[in-house]
């Protein structure tokens, strides 16, 4: 075990790249040996890992490019659900909120006169299925501008469908109770499961549309196509990571690059606006002296 350095690591990697492995399964090797590794650590056998090296990298994977749905799928999928979700649809792709976060919105976290929604929990699923609330992912609360549209599709809803007060623990089965004016809820007045909504509401409503089900065909999809507008509209990278609740503006431009519109006509614009635009007829005309002149 104590053979193993990081070069040796290194070529190692190297070794299964040059064999044409893919990204991933590469990176899932990768993963077991340093578990291997991290066990003989705890066992004394070897004093560290020589997979958390600085050197060693694990394989990085591949960024997917997002393809959004264009708004006609989107309003087409909401029109074959269920009237008590419709307005899911609109906080996911107006908000771009994740799902167990949408789940988890309270009356109390909507402020509809300062225009702001508060995202401070989510609906999660532990063993055996149970719900808890438990933060956003990576424990970050934020703050999302939320847009007139959106406003008025929950303000309808409220109307039909009342907020339900709903008592989960906090983060663990055994956590602290803890209460809130859920405003979507089931038939029964519980909390969402995202297994029985998936498979009950969500799917169901895809087939109906005539949109394939799959991968890329989850309420995920709202939140890419939430980034998709605001990166049209010219908003900033940094602020569309605030708004996901991505933990860095890095991995937003990663994801969303090549959704960005170009900056060439920006760029011209921008310049022309500071210089002066001329023309052959605005130039000066050259005055000739009598010497010559013939």
């Amino acid at each position: 075990m104590g053979s193993f350095t990081p070069s040796r690591l290194r070529l190692w990697l190297r070794s299964l790249e040059d064999r044409g492995l893919s990204a991933g399964y590469r990176r899932g090797i990768f993963a077991h040996v340093s578990t291997v590794f991290s066990a003989a650590v705890e066992d004394r056998v070897i004093r560290v890992n020589p997979c958390r090296a600085r050197s060693v990298r694990a394989p990085r994977l591949e960024p997917r490019k997002v393809k959004p749905w264009p708004a006609g799928r989107i309003r087409a999928v909401q029109s074959e659900l269920p009237e008590r979700y419709r307005a899911l649809v609109n906080v996911a792709a107006g908000c771009g909120l994740r799902q167990g976060e949408a789940f988890g919105l309270a009356v109390e976290d909507v402020d509809f006169l300062g225009g702001v929604v508060h995202v401070v929990r989510q609906v999660k699923l532990l063993r055996l299925h149970r719900p808890v609330f438990a933060p956003p992912k990576g424990g970050k609360e934020r703050d999302i501008p939320l847009p007139e549209s959106v406003a008025f599709a929950l303000a309808k809803h409220l109307k039909r469908y009342p907020a339900v007060r709903i008592t989960l623990p906090w983060k663990t089965l055994d956590g602290p109770p803890v209460t809130a004016s859920l405003i979507f809820t089931g038939p029964m007045g519980l909390a969402l499961d995202r297994n029985r909504f998936n498979d009950r509401e969500w799917r169901p409503a895809l087939r109906a549309a005539g949109v394939e089900t799959g991968r890329d065909s989850g309420m995920h999809a709202l939140r890419h196509f939430y980034a998709s507008v605001l990166l049209d509209a010219g908003e900033s990278i940094k602020a569309v990571s605030e708004y996901l609740g991505h933990h860095d503006p890095g991995f937003t431009l990663r994801t969303y690059t090549h959704l960005m519109p170009s900056s060439g006509k920006r760029t011209r614009a921008a310049v022309d606006g500071v210089f002066p635009f001329t023309t052959a007829r605005t130039r000066p005309r050259r005055v000739l002296s009598p010497l010559t002149c013939g």
